[in-house]
């Protein structure tokens, strides 16, 4: 038997009502919210969600312990889950399900009253930001300080009209216009003082970014946006005792890079090029296509290889990569992105060979199961009584935000730095590569 080192944290019970509020009611946050939907009412098994369906191993092997993680640590059930968000587009979690086209009329038929009833609050929407959208269901405020203050209202009143104990916020919004930071995100006063005198910097991402950590309401940021990747936004946290994460969900085309260079790297097999671009037609893609933004998600894809493959200390094996990704709007593929990879690698001898991978994607059916587990992960890591960035959850980003900003990309480390974060937390031992399981 393995002798426990580790005093187990002090986490509050995950009682009551748990709020999750998606800025973006669209592909991605109507999906999630349908799966949700038809696994309480009908028993769909939640595919993808490791909280849900993924085991975590105990002590040593022979002990066999191996319980799922949801029966392992105190996560709010599917049953304590209350949905609700901001969209300037939708009316409705069906309306945009509807729109979106992801999931068929034969699943949406059963939980069609329930979507109905997720009704989208009013907006913080800038054209600016993502110009090929028209937002028509936006707020009336037109101050960014007044915005702020009405998201902090939007929060409170959903909570107390939902009966919410608890709440969380996942960014399923749109990517906005590539933006560096810049002085107002450097402090948190100057972020206010930003909000007060509507800084052309501060986008509305941002904005939702400090309500919900003013409001105390651990944030997610699906995107690639600047948001809680910033001095003052990490300020807050640790100030309003928050946890936060980011950025950017890890899907299709990036999902597959993680998978795959890590074995590259294990094999000590030489990289040259990986060329990757990407067919989508959905509200994504078609804000996408414009540079501005697609320059905001190449910065977040380009980042993944040089991490996992350390081209410092692999020079002659990945120090001479071409690293190209391209994204086109295809209309008529809809929500199932198509990723292509021709990727260049040479062994030994050097001699040259190639991988093809053609990934036919779902793009918000591969992103729902991830606001889930953000959702449970976040709420269950405030009731730990942690604040700031959760490192623990790169798992589901492609850009992760760390501490040090030396983020770790290889999905297999990241898995165990999860698993490894709850058995601590729960007075286990943690697991070390060569026992992984």
């Amino acid at each position: 038997m393995s002798k426990n080192t580790t005093k187990a944290k002090t986490i509050a019970p995950a009682s009551g009502k748990l709020g999750i509020l998606t800025p973006g009611i669209g592909a991605v946050a109507s999906t999630f919210i349908a799966g949700v939907l038809a696994a309480r009412s009908q028993g769909a098994a939640p595919i993808g969600s490791v909280s849900q369906m993924a085991h975590v191993r105990l002590g040593s092997k022979e002990e066999n312990r191996n319980p799922k993680i949801n029966e392992f640590v105190p996560l709010a059930t599917l049953d304590d889950l209350v949905f609700g968000g901001w969209d300037p587009v939708s009316a409705n979690a069906l309306d945009a399900a509807r729109t979106a086209g992801v999931l068929e009329d034969k699943d949406l038929a059963p939980i069609s009253s329930e979507l109905e009833g997720v009704v989208a609050m009013d907006a913080v929407f800038d054209n600016k930001w993502v110009t090929r959208l028209e937002g028509t269901r936006v707020k009336k405020e037109t101050s960014k300080w007044a915005q702020a203050e009405a998201l902090i209202a939007d929060i409170a009143s959903f909570g107390e009209e939902n009966g919410c104990d608890r709440m969380v916020m996942v960014w399923c919004g749109s990517t906005e216009a590539y933006q560096e930071a810049s002085d107002v995100h450097m402090t948190l006063a100057a972020f206010e003082e930003g909000l007060k005198n509507d800084d052309d910097n501060i986008s509305p991402s941002q904005i939702y970014a400090y309500a919900s950590i003013q409001a105390g309401v651990p944030f997610a940021n699906g995107a690639p946006n600047l948001s809680v990747d910033l001095p003052c936004m990490q300020e807050l946290a640790d100030a309003r005792n928050v946890p936060i994460a980011g950025k950017d969900f890890k899907t299709g085309q990036t999902l597959m890079k993680t998978l795959i260079a890590p074995g590259l790297k294990a094999r000590m097999l030489g990289l040259r090029g990986w060329f990757s671009t990407n067919i989508l037609g959905n509200r994504d893609g078609e804000v996408l296509d414009a540079p501005e933004n697609f320059k905001t998600k190449e910065s977040s894809k380009l980042g993944v290889i040089d991490t996992i493959l350390q081209p410092e200390t692999y020079p002659d094996l990945y120090g001479n990569i071409d690293h190209v990704v391209r994204i086109n709007y295809y209309p008529p593929r809809g929500d199932n992105k198509e990723g292509w990879d021709a990727i260049d690698i040479f062994g030994w001898m050097g001699y040259p060979m190639q991988m093809k991978i053609d990934f036919l994607c779902r793009d918000s059916i591969l992103a729902a199961p991830i606001v889930l587990d953000l959702a449970l992960f976040l709420d269950l890591a405030a009731r730990a009584g942690e604040s700031g960035i959760q490192e623990w959850l790169s798992f589901y980003f492609k850009a992760p935000q760390e501490a040090n900003n030396n983020p770790e990309h290889d999905i297999f480390i990241q898995q165990t730095k999860l698993k490894n974060t709850l058995r601590e937390w729960m007075g286990e031992q943690p697991v070390t590569h060569s026992e992984a399981g």
